[in-house]
C-alpha cells in the first residue's frame, strides 16, 4: 500500500510539473529541473525542459511545406571527390612542423601548406586555396588518399547541393561538373548526370579538418573546422558551364543553383575577367521566371568578389547564399557597410550583418529604378542564420530558415533529427537589429526561435542554430543548409 502510494504521489508530482512547463514555458530549463530533482524523483528529463528541446520542437511545428514546390532542379557547375583526413595527422605524415601561422592567398609550397593550415586552425575558421604546384598537390593527394582513416566523399558545393536535394525522392536532380569515375559511384541514383559532364579522372580536394580543442604546437582551434585545397583546374576554369546551361532547354528546370565562381581564383585577372562575361551571357540564356541561386564560398581575391558583384553577376541572379567570411570579403571588396573590419571578432555581430544584407539587396538587388533579378539572401554562420527577402518576391521563409538551421544541427551530428542532449544553444541571447539605421532590441525565446525584422522593403528572419558539440563532419553544411532553405523556400512568379 505504501509503495502504490509513493507512486501515485510520485506520478501526480510528474505531472505537477509538466503543469507547470505547459503553463510557464518561460520558465527556464534549469529552475524546472532542480524542482524536479528536489522532488527526488530521479534524473531530471533531458530534451523538452531544455532549451534546446523547447527550440527544436518549435523549429519542427514552423517548418512547413510552401504552397508551391519544386518539381526539377538543375545544379552545376563545381564537383570533384572529397578526401577527409586530420589536418595534423596528414602535416605530420608529410614531415611538417607547426611553424608561424600565416595565410598564402594561392599555396606554391608545403610549407605554405603548413603555414594557411595553422593560421586558420587557431582562428577555428574555415578557409579554402588553390595549390599552385601539380606535381607537389599530386604527391600530396596520393599520401592522403591512402592514409588510414582517409574518407572519400561527394564534394564541390553543386555536388553536395545536388546531393542534398536527390534526398527528397519526389524531386528530379540534374547535376553538370566534371565527373570522374568515383564520383559518380558516390552519386545518389536520383542525381542524373549529362553524359557530356563525365569524364576519365576525378578531381580530387583534400579536406584537412580539425576538432575544437585541438593543439597543434602552440596552436589550438577554439573550434571544429576544416581547411581545403586543390589543383583543379576544369572546376577552376568552370568548364563545364556551357554544358550545363545547354541541358536546361531539354530538363526544364523550375529552379537553377549556380555554384564554383570561387575556383576561378587560380586563374589569370585577364581569363577570370572574360569568364565572368561568359558567365553572366549563360544565365541571362536561362528563361526568364526561372529562379537561379547562386552558391558562393572562400575567397581571397578581392578584385575577382569585386567584379561579382560589380559585373552583372549579382543582377543576373535572384538569390544568394553566403557565410559569415564571404559577407565580410563581399563588403570589403565592394565598399560596403563595416568594411573597414579586418574580420569577426567571435561571433558575428548580428546587427552589422544585417547592415551588409541590407546594403546587398538596397545596392545590387531588385527595385523600382534597378532592373536587377536579386530578391534573396541566406547568410549563415555556425550559431544562427538571417535570410533576407525583398517583400513581394519570396513565400515560406519563415519556415525556409529554421529549415536551413535545423539541417545545420542533424548533419553535423550526423542524426534524423535534433538530440537535444548533443546540441547547444550558443547564438546571442539578445542583439541590436542594425548599426547604422535606428533598430529594434531582440532578446531571443526559445520558444518562438524565429525573429522577423522588417528595413524598408527588406524582411530579415533570424534564427539561431542548435550547434552540434561533437560533429562528426563539418564539410558541406553550408550547401546542406542552402539546399534546405531553397527546398523550403517559394518564389512568387514575377
Amino acid at each position: 500500500m505504501a509503495l502504490w502510494r509513493g507512486s501515485a504521489c510520485a506520478g501526480f508530482l510528474a505531472l505537477a510539473v509538466g503543469c507547470v512547463f505547459l503553463l510557464e514555458p518561460e520558465l527556464p530549463g534549469s529552475a524546472l529541473r532542480s524542482l524536479w530533482s528536489s522532488l527526488r524523483l530521479g534524473p531530471a528529463p533531458p530534451g523538452p525542459l531544455s532549451p534546446e528541446g523547447r527550440l527544436a520542437a518549435a523549429w519542427d511545428a514552423l517548418i512547413v511545406q510552401p504552397a508551391r514546390r519544386w518539381r526539377r532542379v538543375a545544379v552545376g557547375v563545381n564537383a570533384c571527390v572529397d578526401v577527409v583526413i586530420s589536418g595534423v595527422k596528414l602535416l605530420q605524415a608529410l614531415g611538417l612542423n607547426p611553424g608561424s601561422g600565416r595565410d598564402h592567398a594561392v599555396l606554391h609550397s608545403r610549407s605554405d601548406l603548413e603555414e594557411a593550415f595553422v593560421y586558420f586552425m587557431g582562428k577555428g575558421a574555415a578557409a579554402e586555396r588553390f595549390f599552385s604546384d601539380k606535381e607537389t598537390f599530386h604527391d600530396i593527394a596520393q599520401t592522403a588518399s591512402e592514409f588510414p582513416g582517409a574518407q572519400h566523399y561527394v564534394g564541390g558545393n553543386a555536388a553536395l547541393i545536388g546531393q542534398r536535394f536527390a534526398a527528397n525522392a519526389d524531386l528530379k536532380v540534374l547535376l553538370c561538373g566534371p565527373i570522374g569515375p568515383k564520383l559518380h559511384e558516390l552519386l545518389d541514383d536520383n542525381v542524373f548526370v549529362p553524359p557530356e559532364s563525365l569524364q576519365e579522372v576525378d578531381e580530387f580536394h583534400l579536406i584537412l579538418e580539425y576538432l575544437a580543442g585541438e593543439e597543434w604546437g602552440p596552436f589550438k582551434a577554439p573550434h571544429a573546422n576544416r581547411f581545403i585545397f586543390s589543383h583543379d583546374l576544369s572546376n577552376g576554369a568552370m568548364n563545364m558551364l556551357e554544358v550545363f546551361v545547354s541541358s536546361l532547354e531539354e530538363f526544364q528546370p523550375d529552379l537553377v543553383v549556380l555554384s564554383g565562381l570561387h575556383m576561378m581564383e587560380g586563374q589569370s585577372k585577364e581569363l577570370q575577367r572574360k569568364r565572368l562575361l561568359e558567365v553572366v551571357t549563360s544565365i541571362s540564356d536561362i528563361p526568364t521566371g526561372i529562379p537561379v541561386h547562386l552558391e558562393l564560398a572562400s575567397m581571397t581575391n578581392r578584385e575577382l568578389m569585386s567584379s561579382i558583384v560589380h559585373q552583372q553577376v549579382f543582377p543576373a541572379v535572384t538569390s544568394l547564399g553566403l557565410n559569415e567570411q564571404e559577407l565580410l570579403f563581399l563588403s570589403q571588396s565592394a565598399s560596403g557597410p563595416h568594411a573597414s573590419l579586418s574580420s569577426w571578432d567571435g561571433v558575428p555581430d548580428v546587427g552589422m550583418v544585417s547592415d551588409i544584407l541590407f546594403w546587398i539587396l538596397k545596392e545590387h538587388g531588385r527595385s523600382k529604378t534597378r532592373s536587377s533579378d536579386l530578391t534573396r539572401i541566406h547568410f549563415h554562420t555556425l550559431v544562427y542564420h538571417i535570410l533576407a527577402t525583398v517583400d513581394g518576391h519570396w513565400a515560406n521563409q519563415l519556415a525556409a530558415v529554421a529549415a536551413g538551421a535545423r539541417v545545420a544541427g542533424t548533419q553535423a551530428c550526423a542524426t534524423e533529427t535534433i538530440d537535444a542532449s548533443r546540441v547547444s544553444l550558443r547564438a546571442p541571447q539578445e542583439f541590436m537589429t542594425s548599426h547604422s539605421e535606428s533598430s529594434s532590441r531582440i532578446v531571443l525565446n526559445p520558444n518562438k526561435p524565429v525573429v522577423e525584422w522588417h528595413r524598408e522593403g527588406i524582411t530579415f528572419h533570424f534564427t539561431p542554430v542548435l550547434v552540434c558539440k561533437d560533429p562528426i563532419r563539418t564539410v558541406g553544411l553550408g550547401d546542406a543548409i542552402s539546399a534546405e532553405g531553397l527546398f523550403y523556400s517559394e518564389a512568387h512568379p514575377d
